[in-house]
């Protein structure tokens, strides 16, 4: 890994004298992380964000009115596992009292609250991975530009969705990988899960990863324990219907990547574009789709079992969120702050082409849907053609490039490296 990101990272990226790394980056990224912070409160304060806002907020009155049972039973579009609908009773409840009302704290920001600060958390976490895991160290260029991305501007203060919040148990399930920590890594890793199932996708490199390492016990039991323990209402009072909402949604087809070019072929069977009343073809298709994602997966699991050093595990978690982007039969805009923490540590060069296709990608999308500037509620009325494209276009191309480029790279280094041996215990 540090040879592929020699290769990648131009000459002299980071020339700050070795007295001063520690403390100079740190200053200057946490001043920007700071940065970021307000300018996301302000924007979330002071907007109401996209008409998932407006969905979620739905979904809190249907749950407090009827409970999580009738939304799994009654709403097929409630595709979140019940700690966030937990989440958004509380601050549905909390948003209607005097004091919340009084002060303007609305339900649309305190929807955005917790990614807002999980993106700051994030930023710190590198900061930690750069200072106690000498072969992950970014050159500070990279770093400022995680702290001030305009993707997570965008998803995190204005949006309004849960999915920095995955990322950020994410990536602390990866750091507490990289630091021997197998317990927390699995409570970690099963809390991400109960914010989106996705990350379930993750498990195959984190179980070969413990394995080797001798800790699977302490591993997987978090693991479990903890999403029983959340899921135990659905699981012993619906578990039918809330594996349908949860494990069944497949976001939108023809929008994004592979579907969005069977689309362009023009055939009746590809038209619909949604993500439900698909036709039969495309429901196939879709789930070929997933099932080659999950193949890919466990295969590189399997193949990078192997691999022990910090840099090898980051890139493998990279590699699974590039594989299920590039093939993936549609995704939502909010998603593209998944992948944008580990294919930092992949490739910063790489981190900066995918953040400038998705910034713009987003940029047009919420600015199309917003009727131009300034932004304040932005609705996707469902001409996803005039919404999406041909932006929505470009960060699929770069995340193909790279997976193409740098799999090329990583599987050519892959023979070369030698794992180190690690013993039960250490």
């Amino acid at each position: 890994m540090r040879a592929l990101d020699s290769a990648l990272e131009p000459a002299g990226s980071d020339r700050i004298p070795a007295s001063d790394r520690s403390v100079r980056p740190a200053f200057w990224v946490g001043a920007a992380a700071v940065i970021a912070l307000v300018l996301k409160l302000v924007i979330a304060f002071n907007t109401f964000g996209t008409n998932d806002v407006f969905r979620f907020y739905e979904f809190a009155i249907a749950l407090d009115r009827g409970g999580l049972e009738q939304i799994y039973r009654q709403q097929a579009d409630f595709n979140h596992p019940p700690l966030v609908a937990y989440y958004l009773t509380a601050i549905y409840r909390l948003g209607r009292l005097p004091f919340a009302e009084a002060a303007g704290i609305s339900f649309p920001f305190l929807l955005r609250l917790p990614g807002i600060i999980a993106d700051f958390v994030v930023v710190g976490v590198f900061l930690r991975l750069r200072k106690h895991e000498p072969e992950l160290r970014l050159p500070l260029w990279a770093l400022l530009v995680l702290a001030l991305s305009p993707v997570s501007l965008m998803v995190s203060g204005f949006h309004g969705n849960t999915d920095p919040i995955m990322v950020l148990f994410l990536v602390l399930a990866a750091f507490a990988a990289v630091r021997n920590r197998p317990v927390w890594c699995g409570i970690l890793l099963a809390l991400s899960i109960q914010i989106k199932i996705v990350p379930v996708l993750l498990v195959p490199v984190f179980f070969f990863f413990w394995n080797r390492r001798r800790q699977l016990r302490s591993f997987i039991l978090p693991v479990v324990l903890t999403t029983v323990i959340l899921w135990s209402q659905p699981l012993l009072y619906f578990p039918l219907a809330f594996a349908r909402n949860v494990f069944g949604y497949g976001s939108f087809w023809g929008i994004w990547g592979i579907t969005y070019w069977l689309r362009q072929t023009g055939w009746s069977e590809f038209s619909q574009a949604d993500f439900l009343d698909l036709s039969r073809t495309q429901n196939i298709i879709g789930m070929l789709l997933k099932l080659f994602i999950v193949g890919a997966i466990v295969i590189l699991a399997w193949r990078r079992r192997r691999i022990d050093s910090s840099a090898g595990f980051f890139a493998s978690l990279a590699f699974v969120w590039l594989i299920f982007f590039v093939f993936s039969p549609g995704i939502g805009a909010q998603y593209l702050v998944w992948v944008a923490p580990f294919i930092l540590l992949l490739s910063p060069r790489f981190y900066l082409f995918s953040t400038a296709g998705s910034t713009l990608f987003l940029f047009f999308f919420y600015n199309t849907i917003c009727e131009g500037l300034p932004w304040f509620y932005g609705v996707s009325n469902g001409q996803r053609d005039a919404e999406w494209l041909p932006w929505a276009v470009w960060p699929w191309m770069i995340l193909s490039a790279g997976l193409i480029l740098l799999g090329r790279k990583m599987t050519s280094e892959e023979a070369s490296l030698t794992p180190r041996v690690v013993e039960s215990g250490q």
